[in-house]
């Protein structure tokens, strides 16, 4: 879907929901004045730089473990072009599109602060990319995290150039030269210094933190739905779940996530038949049903932290050197992707044990021991039909590789350029492999849902609430209701696609109102 308004971009921090629109719906961009302003206020600091006698780092020097050498000025220009080039080195699979899109326009907002000193016919140039539906093609390794995404922001600058390959709006591979010639935009000749300002940056890594803060923030309330399905179909108690016990433990997240499980539970006929404590002999729930709203509580201030680290790295300006509001063009390290590389790694831990307990809760269903009267494996005829056997084992699976996916790639570090570049965050990995996580963690908790709303058919004539009743009703319109087994697969993919395209949340919603 193309999203039509304009997302203007000046020196003034991007929101959360300008890089959603820009990556995920494909929203056109543009320079504000004060970017203009900005930019060449900087760049002539530059250019009275390029043409001094004093050696100054990216402007008259190489780079890197080559900064020692002085570029005479006839060769600037092909050092800059020789940068990109030579830094365009990736290698793997191509890069979703929506991730080069953030970094793209996570890039042009750096040089929007006016702290790179690029030309401002450039950063217009890199604006009219985005406009275009241009993407150029970035691949899965090359990224060390320091300085930066180094790689992949040069395969973004090689497109300026009119080098390289693109994806066109259509999504057809075309070459970076045609398909700027197709969109009438004219590729640039680099100046002192606008290599190194298109490369050097934090944008991928931070361009993919947002992303999966948007698909976490929906996943958690998801996670609090499956869960209060599988609360309500194992016959337990949401008596757990009183604000008067959450008070006790004053989590702001544990109290939101407890919060939306009474309500979501709210009506409930189910529950309602064994509230009588004649009628229900257990005094207490299994963890993966009692303590939903710690785990699923805690995983939401971890995502609100992750959230106000990457809202200080929106209000960044990433480069190195950077031009100072006095003038002065200094050396610095602000590229290095530690704070970014943190979080990634800490969400990739919150996906992990989200998964984790929801894949409990499901094989709790599949357990004649443990699921109170339901049939075994909720088979239509167990020993004839699996019923749901092989989904549970899809998965653990998953949550296996959630569980390796979750160890941290920024205790690593390995040396590049000559050891210059000696400690590196590996923030794009971490990034990279949190992606993983996040549609792992769709693929188990759609699982759970499908699993779940088979458990709550299963229970009549008994009533399921009616938010968790809407659930069913939404995945009943590509699932059919319980019966002999039938190919599997598909049921899996279609409650996937009702999980990552918010379905299960906003049919809940439409009973309960917004969940917290």
């Amino acid at each position: 879907m193309r999203d039509n308004g304009v997302v203007n971009v000046g020196p003034e921090p991007l929101t959360f929901d300008d890089v959603i629109r820009v990556a995920r719906h494909g929203a056109p961009v543009q320079l504000t004045d004060d970017a203009i302003a900005a930019i060449s206020a900087a760049r002539q600091r530059v250019d009275e730089l390029a043409e001094s006698p004093t050696p100054a780092y990216g402007i008259s020097t190489g780079f890197g473990a080559l900064a020692t050498r002085h570029i005479d000025p006839a060769l600037r220009a092909q050092l800059q072009r020789s940068l990109v080039r030579s830094h365009a080195a990736g290698s793997g699979p191509e890069v979703e599109t929506e991730v080069v899109r953030a970094l793209m326009l996570l890039r042009l907002h750096t040089l929007a602060t006016g702290h790179t000193g690029i030309r401002p016919t450039t950063a217009k140039t890199l604006a009219a990319l985005i406009s275009a539906g241009i993407t150029p093609i970035v691949h899965e390794y090359g990224s060390l995290g320091c300085s930066g995404d180094l790689a992949p922001l040069a395969h973004v600058a090689l497109t300026l150039m009119g080098e390289g390959v693109v994806r066109d709006a259509s999504g057809n591979l075309q070459s970076a030269a045609e398909a700027l010639k197709q969109a009438r935009i004219d590729p640039v000749e680099l100046a002192a210094k606008e290599g190194l300002a298109l490369i050097n940056g934090t944008d991928g890594m931070l361009g993919m933190l947002i992303l999966a803060i948007d698909d976490l923030t929906r996943l958690v309330r998801t996670a609090d739905v499956s869960a209060s399905m599988s609360v309500e179909a194992l016959l337990g108690t949401d008596r757990v779940f009183a604000p008067e016990l959450q008070a006790l433990r004053p989590h702001p997240g544990q109290a939101l996530s407890a919060a939306n499980m009474v309500s979501i539970l709210r009506g409930s006929g189910i529950m309602a038949s064994h509230r009588d404590p004649a009628a229900c002999t257990r005094v207490q729930d299994a963890y993966s049903l009692r303590c939903a709203p710690q785990v699923a509580g805690a995983a939401r201030d971890t995502i609100a932290h992750a959230a106000t680290v990457a809202g200080w790295e929106l209000a960044s300006a990433v480069d190195n050197p950077a031009v100072l509001a006095d003038g002065r063009v200094e050396s610095n390290g602000n590229f290095h992707g530690a704070p970014v590389a943190y979080v990634l790694d800490f969400l990739a831990v919150v996906a992990a044990d989200l998964a984790s307990m929801s894949e409990r809760r499901t094989d709790r269903f599949l357990d004649v021991a443990r699921n109170h009267g339901l049939p075994a494996f909720l088979a239509h005829d167990p020993g004839v039909d699996s019923g749901h056997m092989i989904a549970q084992y899809t998965q653990a699976a998953i949550v296996s590789e959630l569980k390796r996916l979750a160890v941290p790639a920024s205790v690593d570090s390995i040396p590049s350029s000559a050891m210059q570049e000696d400690h590196v965050s590996m923030g794009w990995s971490a990034a990279r492999k949190l992606r993983k996580s996040v549609d792992g963690l769709t693929r188990v908790l759609a699982v759970e849902v499908l699993t779940a709303a088979r458990a709550l058919d299963l229970r009549a004539p008994l009533e399921p609430a009616p938010a968790t009743a809407a659930v069913v009703r939404a995945l009943r319109e590509t699932v059919p209701a319980p019966g002999p087994d039938r190919f599997l697969a598909p049921e899996i993919d279609s409650a996937v696609r009702l999980v990552a395209e918010g379905g299960v949340v906003s049919a809940v919603e439409s009973v309960t109102g917004p969940l917290a």
